[in-house]
């Protein structure tokens, strides 16, 4: 699971379906509906606002929009708390990190979009809607921060 920290505008198409799906995965984990994932790193920082559902679903909004922007027919009513919540800090070391990953990924994944985007600098991207960038090194909650 990757609930990405860089807009989804940069996430090909099959890194913008899994990120929908991976985040409807863990609105049901917040919820309760669900025994896997639980535990689950990328979760922390959503259970610790004050109001976790409304969080997840606000980041679930901006996956929304952007799948609307390209045309994809993304189900909104599966989103149980679209809600606008305060804007969650993501630092600029977690932003570079993420970039590095994405930027793995769709070398082999979609090496067209890959070559769109790699020149662009990570201190120069656009965070997902819900997060305002810090200055600061990976967070603490990253499975494979050193």
């Amino acid at each position: 699971m990757r609930l990405w920290s860089v807009h989804p505008t940069y996430l090909d198409a099959k890194g913008l379906v899994a990120l929908w799906r991976e985040t409807l995965l863990a609105q049901k984990v917040l919820l309760g509906e669900t025994k896997g994932y639980r535990n689950h790193p990328q979760l922390i920082r959503f259970r610790e606002q004050e109001n976790p559902i409304g969080a997840i679903g606000h980041y679930l909004s901006g996956v929304h929009e952007e799948a609307t922007l390209r045309g994809y027919r993304f189900d909104r009513t599966k989103i149980v708390a679209p809600e606008e919540v305060s804007e969650i800090p993501v630092t600029t070391g977690q932003i570079g990190y993420e970039w590095e990953h994405l930027l793995r990924k769709l070398e082999t994944r979609d090496p067209s979009r890959f070559d769109q985007l790699k020149y662009y600098n990570s201190n120069d991207l656009k965070p997902h809607p819900m997060f305002n960038i810090i200055e600061g090194s990976i967070e603490h909650w990253e499975r494979f921060a050193k």
